[in-house]
């Protein structure tokens, strides 16, 4: 890679499902490859991140639907301003002997998805397995 420039970029999002607003900052390095090629490398506090167009998450609720707005657009509509960032819902620690419990707020999407697909697939395969051994049986 060759030299380049960076510079900082505010995306400001909305979630399509609870219709939380936020603004997340991104640091963009613009760069050259050995081949001519322009490279994009995006950081959020210094760790390199996919784009924002690219997977973002909702803080509030998790929701994957989310729209992005141009840049500067919060600027111009004062009545979108976010909220602060949401604070985290505090974590107690189970009391001795006896296993935590978690509370259906904090389970996150992909948990409670896997448990909405993976229960009715879960019976399925066991009534189909129970009818084979059944057909099975009967033919014997």
């Amino acid at each position: 890679m060759t030299d380049g420039f960076e510079t900082r970029e505010a995306w400001p999002f909305e979630c399509l499902r609870c219709l939380y607003v936020w603004e997340e900052d991104f640091v963009v390095r613009h760069l050259t490859d050995v081949h001519g090629n322009d490279v994009e490398i995006w950081l959020s506090s210094g760790v390199a991140v996919q784009p924002p167009w690219s997977g973002t998450c909702c803080p509030h609720c998790g929701a994957y639907r989310v729209t992005s707005f141009p840049s500067g657009y919060l600027a111009r509509h004062p009545e979108l301003v976010p909220d602060p960032a949401p604070e985290p819902a505090p974590v107690f620690a189970p009391a001795a002997g006896r296993p935590g419990r978690v509370s259906a707020a904090r389970t996150n999407l992909p948990g409670r998805l896997l448990v909405a697909l993976g229960v009715p697939l879960a019976m399925f395969v066991g009534y189909e397995l129970y009818a084979n051994t059944v057909a099975v049986a009967h033919h014997h």
